[in-house]
């Protein structure tokens, strides 16, 4: 038997010590709940409204994303252009931005003072303390994130097949919906995934943009508020288990299948 070197233990011991940070406060939190708590939250029309409305706006904005962010990506990984690195920064800039600076920007843009916010206030479109709001956060949060995944999924096929498509005789938007779109399928669901991930768990923006209607971590942190850790855990947990199970979902449907690569 081969002895093993100081340095794996120290990776060893490294590794134990970040999986006891990440899952110590996450399984107190979900044991912390009694069962009939668990069950009468769950019963609580408005726990239940919240958290729907959070999956509901963060697949609305994976769904924006999709339609917008994937023409992008395409570009991006397929062209070489003067400014392109200010390009993909410019696409990345709301990751690193504070979250409360994001709501603040989106409402100077989207108010009455502003020529863009008179537009769609003619138009009958409400950002403040809407549904419209939340949305219009969550893809501007979630959609770095959707195109760095998709660019790097066209990236990966080869610019040979395309080229053998048009030299057949195939248009650029037949070659990308035949050859390109199946075969980068499963990026777009990991970007999808991604995007999720990132509009769900929001809070600093929307609490900024849309207090009302209520999106799950803005509930929870409301109950936190107002009542302690002990009425704002359940809320938590059955939204931690929703998106689990919503995530898991959508990793199984991304799973390569028998005879596919």
């Amino acid at each position: 038997m081969t002895r093993k070197e100081p340095f794996f233990w120290i990776t060893v011991s490294c590794g134990v010590v970040i999986m006891a940070f990440i899952l110590l406060p996450l399984l107190q939190m979900i044991t912390a709940p009694s069962l009939s708590m668990m069950n009468s939250t769950i019963q609580d029309k408005d726990v239940i409204s919240s958290i729907w409305l959070s999956i509901y706006t963060a697949l609305s904005a994976a769904g924006i994303s999709f339609l917008f962010g994937t023409p992008l990506a395409y570009f991006l990984a397929r062209t070489d252009f003067r400014g392109k690195r200010l390009v993909e920064s410019i696409i990345d800039l709301p990751i690193v931005i504070p979250h409360p600076v994001v709501g603040i920007a989106i409402l100077s843009v989207a108010g009455k003072n502003h020529w863009f916010g008179q537009i769609i206030y003619e138009l009958g479109i409400r950002v403040m303390g809407s549904v419209t709001g939340i949305i219009t956060v969550l893809t501007f949060v979630g959609m770095p994130f959707y195109i760095d995944a998709v660019k790097d999924g066209f990236e990966s096929i080869s610019p040979r097949l395309e080229n053998v498509s048009r030299s057949l005789g195939a248009s650029m938007s037949a070659t990308f919906f035949r050859i390109t779109f199946p075969l980068a399928w499963r990026s777009m669901l990991v970007g999808i995934i991604m995007c999720c991930a990132r509009a769900v768990s929001e809070f600093g923006a929307v609490v900024i943009v849309a207090y009302h209607p209520m999106i799950a971590p803005v509930m929870i942190y409301e109950r936190f508020e107002a009542y302690g850790l002990k009425y704002s855990q359940p809320v938590a947990v059955w939204l931690v288990c929703l998106c689990l199970l919503l995530f898991v979902v959508l990793r199984l449907i991304a799973l390569p299948r028998k005879g596919e690569k």
